[in-house]
């Protein structure tokens, strides 16, 4: 019997051993794609249309080692599905606008990391405890394509298009889901002598652009606008420029003359991201000299004091446009976001 377990030894040690060494060689190529998923972070709101994400992912790939596919959701949908996805997240940073992070915030939903140049961020456009932080800004106005609008004028004024000369001719993004709706709800509601308080002359001015059969999409329209499907659109002036000088349409950027608004952009660490070191490199990146660099060259406004290059200060509207932007409270109108979407709803039915 001793003879026999040992030949048995003898005859399937070896088999074993083989096995083993086939099973060990197996896995480590299971692992080489994860070794390859470790390359990537998942950013939320990163489309390439829309404040030249396209360019900023592909110099975050060339610096880095690290891929960012591009991503379509607005800043509604992105906390949504960051909620949806809370127990066993999928991204690893997230962009919004301002007052949209204050929810994210309160929801649990990011974790404080203060990347590289975080001392360089003024004090108001960072959350103290790292949870956020402003990379860019832009102003809100009208988006024309001139063309698009076949002899009409341009309007100057929130009043202007209200006329029923632009019927079906005007866009802007569904304020009561993406921030850039949102933000331009804001502006023509501080225009016409609203507050944050009460929202009742914006609401006014959306029921009364109703009979102009706005175009109201969700997720950012810059093509449509250059393809004259959307006329006018209520957005920053950073894509405006980027149309006219870079793409070479025949569009104007109008900040109307009863005012509107600056606000930022931000970006956060998403709280138990499954690449968490890649996304800090994604972090560090926005706001290094080359990424605040890119977003001045894409005719946003960094948020350090990286001075606009010459041939790209000339191009936006004078200062005295500028001025007519009105003063805003950023937490205040992250609080008011809520109730105006639903009194925005309400009045759109």
């Amino acid at each position: 019997m001793t003879r026999y377990v040992t030949s048995l030894r003898a005859v399937f040690l070896p088999v074993l051993r083989g096995l083993s060494i086939t099973l060990v060689a197996g896995l480590a190529c299971l692992a080489a794609p994860a070794a390859h998923a470790d390359s990537t972070a998942i950013c939320y709101n990163c489309p390439p249309e829309w404040a030249d994400w396209a360019a900023q992912i592909e110099a975050i790939h060339k610096a880095t080692g690290i891929r960012v596919p591009f991503d379509d959701k607005n800043s509604g949908q992105a906390i949504a599905q960051m909620m949806a996805e809370q127990k066993s997240p999928v991204a690893d940073v997230v962009y919004l606008g301002i007052s949209s992070v204050f929810q994210a915030e309160d929801k649990g939903l990011v974790e404080p990391y203060k990347p590289v140049h975080w001392d360089d961020i003024p004090a108001t456009l960072k959350d103290p405890q790292g949870n956020w932080f402003a990379i860019h800004s832009g102003t809100l106005g009208f988006f024309v394509n001139k063309d698009a609008l076949e002899g009409r004028p341009v309007p100057r004024t929130w009043a202007d298009l209200l006329k029923p000369e632009y019927k079906g001719m005007i866009g802007y993004l569904d304020p009561s889901s993406a921030f850039v709706g949102y933000a331009g709800a804001v502006a023509v509601n501080l225009a016409l002598g609203g507050s944050l308080n009460n929202f009742q002359p914006g609401l006014n001015w959306f029921k009364a652009l109703k009979a102009n059969a706005p175009i109201v999409p969700k997720q950012t329209a810059y093509a449509r606008v250059l393809s004259g499907e959307i006329p006018i659109l209520l957005d920053y002036d950073f894509d405006a420029y980027r149309a006219k000088y870079k793409d070479l349409a025949n569009v104007e950027f109008v900040i109307p003359q009863e005012g509107t608004i600056t606000v930022p952009y931000v970006m956060a660490l998403v709280k138990g991201a499954p690449h968490p070191e890649n996304g800090k490199q994604v972090l560090d990146f926005v706001l290094s000299d080359a990424g605040q660099l890119l977003w001045a060259q894409a005719y946003l406004r960094p948020v350090r004091k990286v001075p606009l290059p010459p041939q790209v200060a000339v191009k936006f509207l004078p200062a005295s446009d500028y001025a007519r932007v009105k003063p805003l409270d950023f937490n205040a109108m992250a609080k008011a976001q809520h109730e105006f979407a639903e009194q925005y709803l309400a009045i759109m039915k």
